[in-house]
């Protein structure tokens, strides 16, 4: 095949088959495609649009462009849950333990956190000793011993998604749900799970702003899944306002913890509990309501928290951690926002405080930048509370003090008020099978 006929193909709204996305992939991975042409075919792809066949087709050739998951090997039910990004979202370390306590296994394989997005591995290596990057022994031993492993993913996983995401990004085609379903999917169906449960935000703090548009999105990526024989499940969720209170990579861990210990803000429990939940309707363990009030007890229980501990342990790190929150990373420096006047928080950004962490040091501009574990921002309301003039509506925690100041100007400008309570918004918003 031509690959100037592949282009031209699909730039006059022709249909590609499988075997043609399959050879434009291979020979894409292997070097022998210019990028400029991988970015004409972005742009027709984008403009064009690619069909359910196409998507489906461009995802499994991604994902089988390099490393898998042999999750055979697995003894039981694979599960895994993916999130699309958000401000405060620490949802997979509480999630991992209550659904491996339930009987099944748990093989993760995460990223790291880049821009507001922060990243699961980032929040593991801010616990004392805890290694993120393991082996392939190291990551199954842990799954077959504690029923559950979180893992940085291999740099040979999807290497299509990369070389198409590196262009995408710089060639203004990012914005295709196609596009951003198969980047994501592909890399889900090469960790391998028997189901899948995907958490789309929406919002001011996420990639899709609209419900509309995390709807199709999610039902886009639950069609790829359920193609390639996975059992799918997606969950629409609100981004406009961070989850829980904290954003950062040790403090989301210190709220992880709480949740666990059965403390801790009611939407962090309330979406880790449903999407825990759903993973274990899809393994085959009950009806969802049975399955929820399994969720339930085992967190409440104390179990899940155990379990923590265990995979703490298990990936060389200080699992007192769980009794001991202060043995995470404390940063030296902190300063207040302070409410302007009386009334009611009418709505705090997702993004603004996102971006206020990201000044803080707890997140990355660039992939090479260093993170600081202990920085991040610490709410202390949420939408609908009661303040006076002069409370303090978060804190901004940073090792470098020359970063506050920045951070400052954006969680600023994260709050806006009202004299009556506003009407709180519902954490989930779509459900789709």
């Amino acid at each position: 095949m031509r690959i100037s006929d592949f282009i031209e193909k699909k730039r006059d709204g022709g249909e590609h088959t499988e075997e043609e996305i399959r050879c434009f992939i291979t020979e894409m991975v292997n070097g022998n495609i210019p990028d400029y042409m991988i970015s004409a075919w972005l742009m027709a792809a984008f403009i064009r649009g690619l069909n359910h066949s196409e998507t489906v087709a461009l995802t499994a050739a991604m994902a089988e462009s390099g490393d898998t998951v042999d999750t055979s090997r697995i003894n039981g039910i694979t599960a895994d849950k993916h999130s699309t990004g958000g401000v405060g979202d620490k949802t997979s370390l509480i999630i991992a333990p209550i659904v491996s306590c339930a009987g099944i296994k748990v093989a993760k394989l995460s990223g790291r956190g880049l821009g507001i997005t922060g990243g699961t591995v980032d929040k593991i290596a801010s616990i004392p000793g805890c290694k993120v990057e393991l082996s392939t022994d190291e990551f199954f031993t842990a799954v077959d011993k504690i029923g559950m492993c979180i893992s940085a993913q291999s740099g040979n996983l999807a290497p299509a998604d990369k070389i198409l995401y590196a262009l995408r990004d710089v060639t203004a085609t990012i914005d295709s749900i196609p596009l951003i379903a198969s980047s994501i999917m592909s890399k889900k169906l090469a960790s391998g799970a028997d189901c899948i449960v995907l958490d789309v935000k929406c919002g001011n703090g996420a990639f899709m702003r609209t419900v509309e548009k995390a709807a199709e999105l999610a039902g886009v990526m639950v069609d790829i899944g359920k193609s390639n024989g996975r059992k799918m499940c997606a969950l629409v969720t609100d981004m406009s306002t961070p989850l829980g209170l904290a954003a950062g990579n040790a403090p989301e861990v210190k709220e992880a913890i709480d949740v666990l210990s059965g403390k801790g803000p009611t939407d962090t429990r309330e979406i880790c509990l449903e999407i825990a939940a759903q993973m274990m309707y899809l393994s085959g363990k009950g009806e969802l309501d049975i399955c929820r009030a399994m969720a339930e007890e085992i967190l409440d229980s104390g179990r899940a928290k155990a379990k923590l501990s265990e995979f703490i342990a298990q990936v060389g790190g200080n699992p007192e951690v769980t009794e001991d929150t202060s043995l995470l990373p404390t940063a030296e420096n902190v300063i207040s926002i302070t409410s302007p006047r009386d009334g009611y928080i009418e709505s705090i950004n997702a993004e603004m405080i996102g971006r206020a962490a990201l000044m803080a040091g707890a997140g990355r501009e660039k992939k090479t930048d260093a993170v600081d574990p202990a920085a991040g921002v610490i709410l202390k309301c949420k939408i609908g509370d009661k303040v006076s003039a002069g409370d303090i509506l978060c804190n901004i925690e940073a090792s470098d003090k020359e970063k506050l100041s920045r951070a400052r100007e954006f969680a600023d400008s994260a709050f806006s008020f009202s004299d009556s309570a506003p009407t709180k918004k519902p954490l989930i918003l779509r459900t789709i099978y």
